[in-house]
C-alpha cells in the first residue's frame, strides 16, 4: 500500500507534465522605469530607487522662520519629516493644494522628506531609445537635477534626480 505521500507526489509529477507553462516574465535591460508627475508644465520622472512611497498629504504643521518653500512639518506613522513644495523651491510659485493631493517621499540623509507635486502619473516605463535631450525641460533651476528626457506619447519627461535635489545645500537649509 503507498503513502499518502508518495499518492501526492505521483499526483504533482503528473500535474506538472500536463502543465502549460506561462511564458517567463522578462524585464528589459533597455527599459528605464520611475515614477511620473507633473511640477508646473513639466513632466517628470524620477527613478524608483529615488522615491520611498508616495502617500495622501498629511496634516502640516507650519515652521516659524523656515524658507517659504518649506511648508512644514508632517507626521506620518509616527515619523516627523519636512514637507517641502517643490514648485516653490524651483519656480517660486505655489503649488495650488488640491483634494486628493498626494506628496513624493523621498529619503535624505537625517531623514524622510515630502515633496508637494501638481499631479501624480504613476510608473513610467521608457526604452532607451526613446531618450532625448533634456532641452527646455532643463530650463532655470531644473537643470540642476534634469540631465536627459524621454519622448513617449506625444510628452517629454525630464528625468529628475532626487538625490541631487537632497544634497543640494540650498534645500538642506531650509531656515531663512
Amino acid at each position: 500500500m503507498r503513502s499518502p505521500f508518495d499518492i501526492l507526489e505521483a499526483y504533482e509529477r503528473r500535474s506538472l507534465a500536463h502543465a502549460v507553462q506561462l511564458p517567463g516574465r522578462q524585464f528589459a535591460q533597455d527599459l528605464w522605469r520611475g515614477v511620473g508627475f507633473r511640477v508646473g508644465q513639466r513632466r517628470l520622472v524620477s527613478d524608483f530607487r529615488e522615491v520611498v512611497e508616495i502617500v495622501p498629504m498629511p496634516p502640516v504643521t507650519p515652521v516659524p522662520c523656515a524658507q517659504p518653500w518649506l511648508l512644514g512639518v508632517g507626521n506620518l506613522r509616527g515619523n516627523l519629516f519636512p514637507v517641502v513644495d517643490l514648485k516653490y523651491f524651483l519656480e517660486g510659485a505655489r503649488t495650488v493644494q488640491q483634494e486628493g493631493q498626494r506628496v513624493l517621499i523621498m529619503r535624505q540623509a537625517g531623514g524622510d522628506v515630502a515633496l508637494t507635486i501638481d499631479e501624480l502619473f504613476g510608473q513610467r516605463s521608457f526604452e532607451l531609445t526613446q531618450q532625448i535631450e533634456a532641452g527646455s525641460l532643463a530650463e532655470g533651476r531644473y537643470g540642476h537635477f534634469v540631465d536627459r528626457a524621454f519622448h513617449a506619447d506625444g510628452n517629454d519627461w525630464g528625468v529628475f534626480s532626487l538625490s541631487l535635489l537632497s544634497r543640494t545645500p540650498e534645500f538642506r537649509q531650509a531656515a531663512a
